[in-house]
């Protein structure tokens, strides 16, 4: 129900209104040219003119006040069907208004709840013809005025470009929202980088690139020192904003085509593309600097520095992994080395990662 009242069905009954609003109102004009020869009761008129104008906005007050606004919204899209037949019958099967009004109401019909909803509006739309030739009687008009033909062409022309409008509306929606849902796949969402295994994938990328076109790249992996003593001293809540400062110092000090993330835990991972090692260096050190710097008024005992291990691309290397191990091996070298410092790989590294306190 939740669902329904604050997102869903609320959202379909605003979409539906407009169309609606149009709808029945340019319907209005080409069942009111059909009906004009056949000499209507009062009270047909009556409910031409309520249905044509006012139902619309009763309708959209009907579902938006109702527990279920989009269980609601179908039961009025029914109920234009079961208007639609009994009009048709009304105007005795005119041919051009007949098709202009059931077509029309088919197509609304697809646009909000697919062949079930059109094998529903089907049913209704026989039930109001049967129901008209019951209160105003059977008969069949073939010909089509002059004027009816006219009478029928805004239908055909404003109500499929509102329509249409909706539907396109509703794809940018769509389309954005995928965008969205794409994004939070990629990034971590504590600090707002990328996730490991976005950033796996961007490695194996820029790895082909240096390959293949002979580019020069670096990617470094940065370790918060003794992170697991800050949060044993102030707490996991700051030690997650020491890791968004991290993050944020990254943003801050990366350039636009370097490619930052979060590896796993307080691990943070970089590719600095068309970057020398010198250039690596400094930035790095830059890094380490400013974060080195940073002081909270409310936790005057709290420091924080970085190890971080640096690996340039080079040709000889067999794999994306094997250049995230030489970075893996700078970085724990940093580390026995007193961490707070910035190391970079030197030579081939085969042995694998070993485990070190933090």
């Amino acid at each position: 129900m939740m669902d329904n009242r604050t997102g869903k069905g609320l959202s379909f009954v605003k979409r539906i209104y407009i169309p609606r609003i149009i709808g029945l109102g340019i319907g209005l004009i080409s069942v009111a040219a059909a009906v004009a020869p056949l000499s209507l009761p009062l009270w047909a008129w009556v409910l031409l003119l309520f249905n044509g104008l006012l139902w619309p906005h009763v309708a959209y007050q009907w579902a938006l006040r109702a527990p279920l606004p989009y269980q609601a919204e179908q039961r009025n899209l029914v109920l234009d069907s079961l208007m639609g037949g009994f009009w048709t019958a009304a105007m005795h099967f005119n041919p051009l208004p007949t098709v202009t009004v059931l077509s029309m109401m088919t197509m609304n019909n697809v646009a909000a709840g697919g062949r079930r909803m059109v094998l529903r509006g089907a049913a209704a739309q026989v039930a109001g013809m049967l129901l008209a030739s019951l209160m105003l009687g059977t008969g069949l008009q073939l010909n089509t005025s002059q004027l009816q033909v006219y009478a029928c062409l805004p239908m055909l022309t404003l109500y499929p470009l509102a329509l249409g409008w909706v539907c396109f509306r509703l794809a940018i929606k769509l389309a954005e929202h995928k965008r969205r849902l794409s994004a939070l796949t990629l990034t971590d969402s504590l600090t707002g980088l990328l996730n490991h295994g976005a950033w796996k994938d961007l490695l194996l990328l820029r790895f082909q690139a240096c390959q293949q076109q002979q580019q020069a790249a670096v990617i470094a992996l940065i370790d918060i020192d003794h992170f697991k003593t800050i949060n044993d001293t102030f707490g996991h809540v700051v030690g997650d904003c020491v890791l968004r400062q991290l993050s944020e110092e990254l943003k801050r000090n990366l350039r636009e085509g370097d490619q930052a993330g979060r590896y796993g835990g307080d691990e943070f991972c970089v590719i600095l593309p068309g970057t020398r090692e010198d250039q690596a260096c400094q930035a790095m050190e830059r890094l380490r600097e400013r974060v080195g710097n940073y002081r909270n008024p409310q936790l005057p005992h709290l420091r924080i520095s970085l190890s971080i291990g640096l690996s340039a691309f080079q040709p000889q290397l067999q794999s994306p992994e094997h250049w995230l191990e030489q970075a893996d091996q700078a970085l724990y070298s940093a580390k026995r080395r007193g961490r707070d410092q910035v190391n970079f790989a030197a030579g081939e590294v085969t042995t694998l990662r070993l485990a070190y306190p933090d």
